[in-house]
This record gives structure tokens, C-alpha cells and sequence, in this order.
């Protein structure tokens, strides 16, 4: 009955919180938004590096690391977001509190299977454009709204050294933007709201390898393929005038978005539940994103790739004496071209991320911290460059579930 509690009031936390502003960044007017989706906070923590066959931490990135799991494991995680967004001629502050994604993960012996909700992009901005001199005109610009990502993914392990897996992805979510233009001293102003559905199924699949290079020390390798797909959205527009009660509505546009494929490929050396250093590229095709309400002739898609290096330490994984030397230290750096390109621009993301993780004394749960800063865009070329700070929390609970109690 607790398990299905949590469960319950889990899921109804999350939906909700997915419908909220999840990003502030100018840059989630183009396409589908602000790419949200980079794993667990574990993951996150070491920039995204995530080689290891995990037995109690969930790796929702590659299918094939479920067949790894030794305990049923349910993660939830949510960021508290500064974003400093910054011209050239001048700046501004916004902040967000979002959840970040909710799994659950069972093993099966030689099968794992994983399911749950997280974000793929999010849409939040507020731009003004405020003009007081008589007869000029003012605008203002905001956009809500995203597109959220339902998996179900299965895993299996060939081998004690080599799994495989794969996992269905149904994305969904909506998309708003309102434009208000007006005249200083005319009182009526126009709006005009565009509102976009979106919904697609894609797929994944991965394999994960380890083996042992010494005594101590273990290689691991992960490989996952994300294969293109197609997001349809049906647009629909409406313009309102202050003091007219007919609005304007137009017919609905129907779009496909083109959703590129992407390999991502990780290595990584350690001992096991001591240390771990590896690393991780990902690289992805240019996308066919523009949607007819934010096309641009100043704005085009490109290739995107990431590169990120990170890892962990635990000082005595079994110490008795000292809590701190249980306590998983986790770091990484990060770079990624984000395949947008505005006024011949790329908009790069550079970061740094630092973590935690506080196992739970008698069981094989832990509470994880984590910290993540750095700076996306560019004042050149009459854009904005956004320094942000991300402190996120997340919690994975462990259980035995599906064993049958013995008596003697």
C-alpha cells in the first residue's frame, strides 16, 4: 500500500508541475524549446556520463542498463533554476522550480524493464519591447509550454558482461505564444495567441559492455541510438482586438517536425564501488523544427554534438565508522553545440556540474544533491547570453519487490 502511495502521489505531482514554465531562456522560442532531457541527477552530476552497469541507480538514457538492476529502484528529481540572462545593453533575472523526471525500474533476472515521465523540451520566456514616445509602437512577447516524453524500455543481459536493450518513447505536450502589440496613446491593443499540439512515438536502443583490465580496475563502454522521427503539431491561431468581441480564427496548420536521430557513445575506467572516470560524445542530426508561428529567415538548425568528461568517488563504499566515507562525490565538465544558429551565430552551452550522493543508513537508498552552472549564448550579433545556476534534488528509493517470503 506505501509503495503504491508514493507511486500515485509521485505521478500526480509530476503532471502537474510538467505543465508549468519549465525554462526562461530566450532561446525555447525556437523550435520545440529548451532540450530538458539529460538524465538522471546521478547522471547530470558527472555531465551526463553514465557507463556503468548500475545495480541501484537508474540510467534512463540507455534501455540496456535496466538488465543491470539488483533492486526494484524508483527516482524522482527536481531543479531550482537561477538564469541570468544578459545583452548588450542590459540584463535580467528569472528563476523556476521544476520537477525533472519520475522512473521506475524492476529487475526480472535476466531482464530489467524501466518506465516513467520526463520532460523533453520546455518553453518559457517574456520578452518587452516598451516604447513611451506618442504614436509609437510597443510589444510584448511570451511563450509557455513544452513537449513531455512517456517511456517503457527492456533490457537484457546476454552475458554477465554485455546487456542490450530498448525502449518505446511516446512524446506529447502543447506549446502557447502570445504576441500583444500596441500604440502609446491608443487605448485598444491586438493579440494574437498561437497554441500548438504536439505528439509523436520514437524509439531507442543501446548496449552497455564491461570487463575487467586488471585485478581492481574494470573498462566499461555505453552505445545508444536514438532513430529519427516524425512530431506532428496542429497549430492553431487566434487574434483578438480590444473592444472587438469576435476574434479572428484561423484554420488549424498541421506540421511535421522532423526529430533527428542521435548515437551517443560513452568509455569509462574504475573500481567498481570506489571510482570511476569516463567520458561521453554524442552527436545528432540537424532537425526540422521551425514551427509556421516561429519560423525565421535569421534562424536555421544544424548538427549538434556534446562532449563531456566526469566521474565519481566514494572513500569506503562499507565503512562503518565514518558516514562521510559512504557518500558519493560526483563531478564533470561539459560542452555542447545545441545545433541552433541564430544570425549566423551557434549557440554553444558550456557547464560544470558538482554532486552528492547520501546513501540511507540500513538500506540501499540515497538522497543526491547537485549543483550545475554555466553559461549558453552569446552579445554578439544583438543576442543574449544566459549564465545559469541549477541546484537540483533527487531521491532513489530501493526494494526488494516480487519475493516470496520464507518460513522455517
Amino acid at each position: 500500500m506505501i509503495k503504491k502511495i508514493i507511486i500515485s502521489a509521485c505521478l500526480l505531482i509530476s503532471f502537474v508541475s510538467f505543465a508549468q514554465q519549465g525554462t526562461s531562456s530566450p532561446y525555447s522560442f525556437y523550435g520545440i524549446g529548451d532540450t530538458r532531457f539529460k538524465g538522471t541527477l546521478e547522471n547530470r552530476s558527472m555531465a551526463g556520463v553514465a557507463v556503468e552497469q548500475d545495480s541501484i541507480h537508474l540510467n534512463i538514457e540507455n534501455p540496456a542498463s535496466y538488465a543491470s538492476l539488483g533492486q526494484t529502484t524508483f527516482s524522482v528529481g527536481g531543479t531550482f533554476a537561477v538564469n541570468n540572462i544578459k545583452s548588450s545593453s542590459e540584463s535580467s533575472k528569472a528563476q523556476r522550480s521544476t520537477f525533472d523526471y519520475l522512473a521506475l525500474g524492476i529487475p526480472m533476472g535476466k531482464f530489467g524493464v524501466g518506465f516513467g515521465l520526463v520532460p523533453l523540451s520546455s518553453v518559457g520566456y517574456k520578452i518587452s519591447d516598451i516604447n513611451t514616445d506618442q504614436g509609437a509602437i510597443s510589444s510584448q512577447l511570451e511563450g509557455k509550454g513544452g513537449v513531455n516524453k512517456v517511456f517503457f524500455g527492456l533490457g537484457y543481459k546476454i552475458t554477465p558482461k554485455w546487456n542490450i536493450g530498448a525502449d518505446l518513447q511516446y512524446n506529447f505536450g502543447k506549446i502557447t505564444t502570445t504576441t500583444i502589440e500596441g500604440v502609446t496613446g491608443v487605448q485598444n491593443a491586438s493579440r494574437e495567441i498561437n497554441s500548438s499540439e504536439l505528439s509523436g512515438v520514437n524509439f531507442n536502443i543501446g548496449t552497455m559492455y564491461q570487463t575487467k583490465v586488471s585485478k581492481k580496475l574494470n573498462m566499461y563502454t555505453s552505445l545508444s541510438y536514438t532513430f529519427g522521427s516524425t512530431l506532428n503539431s496542429v497549430s492553431k491561431r487566434t487574434i483578438e482586438v480590444d473592444g472587438d468581441p469576435d476574434p479572428v480564427n484561423a484554420d488549424p496548420v498541421d506540421t511535421d517536425l522532423k526529430l533527428p536521430n542521435k548515437v551517443t557513445f560513452g568509455v569509462g575506467i574504475g573500481e567498481a564501488r570506489k571510482w570511476l572516470v569516463g567520458t561521453t560524445l554524442a552527436f545528432q542530426g540537424a532537425g526540422e523544427l521551425a514551427n509556421y508561428y516561429n519560423s525565421s529567415p535569421n534562424v536555421k538548425y544544424e548538427k549538434y554534438n556534446k562532449y563531456a568528461i566526469g566521474g565519481y568517488y566514494i572513500p569506503n563504499y562499507s565503512s562503518f565508522a565514518s558516514y562521510f566515507s559512504r557518500i558519493t562525490y560526483r563531478a564533470g565538465l561539459k560542452y555542447e553545440k545545441l545545433g541552433l544558429v541564430v544570425n549566423n551565430q551557434d549557440i554553444n552551452d558550456v557547464g560544470m556540474s558538482l554532486g552528492a550522493g547520501l546513501p540511507i543508513t540500513g538500506t540501499f537508498s540515497n538522497v543526491n544533491f547537485g549543483i550545475e552552472f554555466g553559461k549558453r549564448g552569446t552579445t554578439s550579433a544583438g543576442l543574449v547570453k544566459e549564465n545559469y545556476t541549477n541546484f537540483s534534488l533527487s531521491f532513489s528509493f530501493n526494494d526488494r519487490w516480487f519475493v516470496k517470503s520464507k518460513f522455517n
